[in-house]
């Protein structure tokens, strides 16, 4: 998964919701629902974020958490460098 780290959209039934203010706690708590079933379904998710906000590395994070994957933390200004953490394994690395 690549991301912002922003959630703003989730379906119900054929509609969509959508909420681009803020982390809407309906949106959040379907992410994490879904990174639950992921996990419990043997699924892992890894997921690339190219964003800065902590808030949004907060949400990334504990979903990467929720489902026991891996996240590469990056930011725009500089790709090439990045932090890596495996919540399978618990191991964290920067690499620059």
């Amino acid at each position: 998964m690549i991301t912002d780290g922003k959630p703003t959209c989730l379906k119900i039934g054929k509609r969509y919701y959508k909420n681009a203010f803020g982390l809407d706690r309906k949106v959040v708590n379907r992410c994490m629902n879904l990174a639950a079933q992921c996990k419990k379904n043997k699924i892992p998710i890894t997921t690339f974020m190219i964003a800065t906000d902590p808030y949004l590395q907060r949400f990334v994070q504990e979903f990467t958490e929720m489902n026991h994957g891996k996240a590469y933390f990056a930011s725009l200004d500089n790709l090439g460098s990045f932090i890596f953490k495996d919540f399978e394994s618990g191991k964290s690395k920067t690499v620059v």
